[in-house]
């Protein structure tokens, strides 16, 4: 007989008890007057009545008038990113989160399986569940050759085999449809074990996403409801995001009206430092379905049974016997008014006080020097012999990470081709900064990268730079001369990674993420602080781009078509291959690189 039979039976005390709620089932989608009982870390029983177990040690939280439901699953974020999960997670906590399925692409593309194994070891020393996936992006090929040899492939496959790995990162439609990619590897083994593939299926319909939906199992990028309908029938599974880079609740709820609860789940995407700080989590990402129309105990099963059954947290997401004691009582159900958490058996959250708070974590050296680059104005030079009739390819910026193809002529000047902010036309360069890459080569010859041209972003002066450029390991700067992109550039790189603006050749704003260039090793509201200098100083300096910070880290983003960077050439998401600058030419001209 285990542990939890006595409490069940009423012969001994339960270790925390709460009562007098009305508890929400979301697999019956009811709710019921029923208290719960918890002994160690699991759900003992849901009694009518705690009273019999209820002994001189009992921690007992008084639910009357209140709900009680199962610690939220946050279906898809990225806590390797901005500011690290060990010093944020109280604060997803205060919003009901007790389970995060997380990516490892931010940490992954300069540090591969060390990422995965890293987060790991923090969830170790957490009360919040950190689920991560596998990152895909070190075996891509698409527009550069894999980074990742047979060793370390190897390696991200075999993570696949512990059993607080959820699956495979998110796959880009790109990668994976009408062509072979080393990340089968990964794909083999999920199937293998039982593991989930994380879908990234934005631009992917009709026969696209047929065919995509034989690699993946999930998708989190529909934007409209009969996107969303699309992949329900197509076999996926459908998670809708609130979040920082983006609100699809409106389009994902009026799906849901159509297809049930059932396949249908509920994340953040993400969620930027002063979002987090300010309450955006996933009661946030709840209370937006209820607004737009969710029944609540159905918005409740979505945060909760639902993304916890598809990513196999078996013992997570209900609060049946046996499950894990992740308990959130909310003093109203449709506002979804978060009051005191249970995690693991142990209260967290009283009363709205968190009963605990950011913790230190000793990572590795590598994550502390992992910017490999010695950047120079040569580095983002393009000669005038970039173009035989004055006419080149150049990123045009729109909403959000949004971005599309445009010919721009830009003047000429000492032989190279240049930047003119009066005519809104910037110079934009990545540089490979991986630290077993090329990127510290002697010479800009025997350095990757690639320099173009942007559009729609509006600065005026100056350049910025980052190492946050999502699923390559880049270091790239944007700005007005070369001068200034080296400028900036090379403040980064003394960071360790992070965020630099320059202008009239001074550093204007910094902010170092010195873990594995994305991350801050500091207390959220001072990243969150820095964060919106960086916004501020941009501003000051003419852009006028609709979210700046996002637009920049994700020119190298080829999940999201049209036209973004690589550091050989534009990544033509669309026809998924690598372009030059001149008009119809392929990458790897003469000069098309500019260097």
């Amino acid at each position: 007989m285990n542990d939890l039979q006595p409490v069940a039976f009423g012969d001994e005390p339960a270790d925390l008890a709460i009562t007098n709620g009305t508890v929400v089932l979301p697999g019956l989608r009811k709710t019921r007057e029923r208290d719960v009982v918890v002994r160690g870390d699991r759900v003992a029983a849901l009694p009518e009545s705690a009273g019999p177990v209820v002994g001189p040690d009992t921690t007992v939280v008084d639910a009357a008038g209140a709900h009680v439901v199962p610690g939220f699953v946050d279906a898809h974020t990225h806590v390797d990113v901005g500011a690290t999960v060990e010093r944020t997670y109280h604060y997803s906590l205060l919003g009901g989160t007790t389970a995060i399925v997380t990516e490892a692409s931010s940490f992954g593309a300069a540090l591969g399986a060390r990422a995965v194994e890293e987060l790991l070891a923090v969830d170790e020393t957490l009360p919040v569940a950190v689920r991560p996936t596998v990152p895909p992006q070190p075996l891509y090929d698409t527009f550069e050759p894999a980074r990742a040899d047979d060793d370390e492939a190897g390696k991200l496959a075999e993570l696949l085999a512990h059993d607080r790995v959820v699956g495979v990162g998110e796959v880009g439609w790109a990668h994976v449809v009408g062509t072979d990619t080393p990340a089968e590897r990964l794909f083999e083994r999920a199937r293998a074990e039982d593991k989930r593939v994380t879908g990234h299926g934005a631009g992917a319909s009709g026969e696209k996403l047929a065919a995509f939906a034989t690699v993946v199992d999930d998708d989190h990028e529909a934007i409209r409801p009969e996107g969303v309908v699309e992949r329900v029938a197509q076999g996926l599974h459908a998670i809708g995001r609130s979040g920082s880079v983006r609100d699809d609740m409106a389009a994902f709820v009026d799906a849901v009206e159509q297809l049930g609860p059932a396949e249908c789940s509920l994340c953040t995407d993400g969620v930027w430092p002063r979002d987090l700080i300010e309450g955006e989590h996933m009661d946030a990402v709840v209370r937006r379905a209820i607004e737009e129309g969710v029944d609540p105990v159905d918005a409740v099963r979505m945060a909760t049974l639902n993304p916890a059954r598809h990513f196999g947290l078996a013992d997570r997401g209900s609060l049946s016997p046996g499950s894990v004691a992740d308990l959130v009582v909310l003093s109203d159900l449709e506002s979804v008014a978060v009051r005191d958490i249970v995690a693991g058996g142990d209260l967290v959250v009283s009363d709205g006080d968190p009963l605990v708070g950011p913790r230190e974590h000793d990572y590795p050296d590598a994550f502390y020097d992992s910017v490999a680059a010695d950047p120079t104005p040569e580095d983002f030079q393009i000669p005038a012999n970039a173009t035989s009739d004055g006419r080149v390819r150049a990123i045009a910026n729109g909403e959000g990470l949004l971005t599309d193809e445009t010919t721009v002529e830009p003047p000429v000047e000492d032989g190279t081709l240049a930047a003119s902010p009066d005519e809104d036309l910037l110079l934009a360069g990545l540089l490979d900064r991986h630290p077993d890459g090329p990127g510290a080569g002697d010479s800009p010859a025997e350095r990757s990268g690639f320099t173009g041209f942007l559009t729609g972003y509006g600065l005026d002066s100056g350049a910025v730079a980052t190492t946050v450029t999502w699923e390559v390991s880049g270091l790239l700067a944007v700005g007005v001369s070369p001068g200034a992109m080296a400028t900036a550039a090379r403040r980064v790189v003394e960071l360790g990674g992070g965020w630099a603006i320059v202008d009239d050749g001074e550093v204007v704003v910094d902010v170092p993420l010195s873990l594995a260039g994305v991350a801050a090793d500091a207390p959220l509201p001072e990243v969150a602080d820095a964060y919106a200098g960086l916004e501020r100083a941009l501003r000051e300096q003419g852009s006028d781009a609709d979210r700046p910070l996002l637009a920049l880290q994700t020119l190298s983003f080829p999940g999201v078509p049209r036209l973004k960077l690589s550091f050989s050439g534009y990544a033509d998401v669309v026809r998924r291959r690598t372009v030059g600058l001149a008009p119809g030419r392929e990458a790897g001209a003469p000069g098309d690189r500019g260097q």
